[in-house]
């Protein structure tokens, strides 16, 4: 049971962009804060654009 829950989170935590956060905090060494939230969603929304569009 207990196992299914840490699934269960991990899979939450990748559909809201939690895990991604993380590798932003640790990739840029900084502590979680607005400011870094903010940044993490800028860059997270300017590479977004950048991809190509299917169809």
């Amino acid at each position: 049971m207990k196992r299914l829950l840490e699934i269960l989170r991990g899979i939450l935590d990748e559909l809201s962009d939690q895990t991604a956060y993380r590798r932003f905090l640790t990739a840029h060494g900084v502590e979680h804060s607005p400011t870094a939230w903010r940044e993490f969603q800028d860059e997270h929304w300017r590479a977004k654009s950048r991809r190509g569009r299917c169809c």
